[in-house]
């Protein structure tokens, strides 16, 4: 069972040390409580002067820091690193919790002019001309206080580069002549692969414009969707993207934001040649989302291109 230390602050020329009773050197087992017992000690210390610690009119911080870096050369097993860090825990919320009290305060830049005033000012003799009183202050001291903050840190050393620095034989090699090959290698061509994909396309250009031709004008999502698959919905698009380029098609937006679509006469042959007529795009987003969206916004029974069947080969 660890022994209870009353804690108290003493300082030396050696260091800050806890006034507490040494433990017997032979008993390692004893030594070890007893480190644990004073870092409880400062724990409840801490805790119990948490006001006094962060007053700036006292060094009570200061011994205390002192006093939990002289502990931690000492600790050596892992319940003993676990009280030296919560040691080290308690002094930084503390230190923490007065950093903030000085933040609500609201230091005043009046403030920090006084302080350094104060710290390392120069009283002006009553014979000092004015050009001497507003060099009242000791930078020299000033610099050396803040000196620490741009300090080097330390780090380590290392080398970049390999560790062997012999040079190593660069390998000759052998490179075979390449033969020309004589004969004359083509892929087979599947015939009709290309020829229905056009087909296709044309066949849902032609249904799309008799529609158009039936009801003159409809609405862009009655005209594309296809409710039972997206696939042919796409397809759908890029015939209407067809007939729109041809000239055989038009969109145009009317006053309540609706697209609708209308067939046109393509124009002759001689008016694209001549820039009479110029050949038009439009740029659709379309993604899954889209169409889940357009399933509901058209009704059912409202869509205007029949369902494809599909054949798997």
């Amino acid at each position: 069972m660890a022994r209870s230390v009353k804690y108290e602050l003493s300082a030396s020329k050696a260091g800050f040390e806890a006034a507490v009773t040494p433990a017997s050197a032979s008993e390692s087992n004893e030594e070890r409580r007893d480190l644990r017992s004073r870092y409880q000690s400062v724990k409840n210390f801490i805790h119990d002067e948490r006001e006094d610690i962060t007053s700036p009119n006292t060094d009570k911080f200061d011994l205390i820091f002192g006093d939990v870096e002289s502990l931690h050369q000492r600790v050596r097993k892992p319940r003993e690193q676990v009280a030296d860090a919560k040691a080290l825990l308690d002094i930084t919320e503390c230190l923490v919790s007065s950093v903030k009290a000085h933040v609500n305060d609201g230091l005043t830049p009046s403030d920090f002019v006084l302080h350094i005033l104060n710290e390392f000012g120069e009283r002006c003799e009553s014979n000092a001309s004015a050009q001497d009183c507003r060099n009242s202050i000791r930078w020299r001291d000033l610099g050396v206080a803040v000196s620490g903050v741009f300090k080097g840190v330390t780090g380590c050393s290392t080398m970049i580069g390999p560790m062997d620095t012999e040079i190593n034989q660069r390998k000759t090699v052998n490179r075979r002549k390449r033969m020309r090959s004589t004969q004359i290698a083509r892929p087979e061509e599947l015939d009709g692969c290309s020829t229905e994909r056009i087909v296709d396309t044309d066949e849902n250009m032609s249904t799309m414009f008799n529609i158009l031709r039936e009801n003159r004008v409809v609405k862009l999502e009655n005209l594309v969707l296809n409710r039972n698959s997206f696939a042919q919905t796409v397809e759908n698009l890029f015939a209407l993207s067809f007939l729109v380029k041809d000239g055989r098609a038009e969109i145009k937006m009317n006053e309540n934001g609706w697209q609708l679509v209308s067939p046109r006469n393509a124009p002759a042959a001689t008016e694209v040649l001549s820039g009479e007529v110029a050949h038009s795009h439009f740029v659709f987003r379309f993604d899954f989302k889209d169409w889940k969206l357009m399933t509901r916004t058209v009704g059912i029974g409202e869509e205007m291109m029949p369902h494809r069947k599909t054949t798997i080969i």
